[in-house]
């Protein structure tokens, strides 16, 4: 395991707001059954955010053809849609949910190459909204596999997410299963794929980033 290169000045300031209160606590509040509780909750605080910028070790699962998550998190959409953004075509739409617990790294869905990536700055609807992925801040990145087949994702900034982090390059070769980014805090992906790929999973479902199989093209 280890930490997500974007994310050091995030801990930086954390752990820096952490050490001043715990200091201003032993300085100006006597009472202990009021500092111990304090300073355990900003240390399991520490933890956790520490925990959430992690980049886990993963199975990789996926290829040119079988397309794993790229994020941890709950299926929360499954459905034919025309994708008016970058494709302007009919696609079937895997849409992925991560809270506050899950980790927030992203990594690529499958074997191929990068065709396109862009940034869109936006609002910070909460990533439940209907129209998160065109008013939100969010990324475009349009990839193709191995055989020419055209996958689409989006990372969607949620509620209080207030950075995205993407590793993509046009022309770029990637592997399924290596880190693509970050989404800080609450946040979507949105994933476009060909109307005939074989869906593996249902609304509802954990799925982990880079083991869980979301369909086969």
């Amino acid at each position: 395991m280890k930490i997500d290169r974007d994310s050091y000045g995030s801990l930086a300031l954390i752990y820096g707001i952490s050490i001043t209160v715990a200091v201003l606590l032993q300085l100006f509040v006597s009472n202990p059954l009021i500092v111990w509780p304090s300073m355990a909750l900003l240390l399991w605080f520490c933890i956790w955010q520490t925990a959430f910028f992690r980049v886990p070790r993963r199975k990789r699962n996926g290829n040119g053809n079988l397309v794993t998550s790229v994020a941890d998190g709950r299926v929360v959409i499954v459905e034919k849609t025309v994708e008016q953004e970058v494709l302007k075509r009919e696609c079937l739409q895997i849409s992925v949910y991560m809270n506050f617990f899950d980790v927030h790294s992203n990594f690529w869905p499958a074997d191929g190459t990068v065709l396109k990536y862009e940034y869109h700055p936006g609002d910070h609807f909460y990533a439940s909204h209907p129209k998160a992925s065109v008013l939100n801040e969010h990324t475009c990145v349009l990839m193709k596999n191995p055989e020419g087949k055209e996958i689409l994702f989006k990372q969607i900034a949620g509620g209080f997410a207030r950075r995205i982090a993407c590793h993509a390059d046009p022309g770029q070769n990637v592997c399924a299963g290596s880190q693509c980014g970050i989404i800080k805090f609450g946040s979507r992906i949105d994933m476009f794929l060909p109307l005939d790929a074989k869906v593996n999973v249902r609304i509802g479902e954990l799925v982990r980033a880079s083991e869980t199989i979301l369909a086969e093209i």
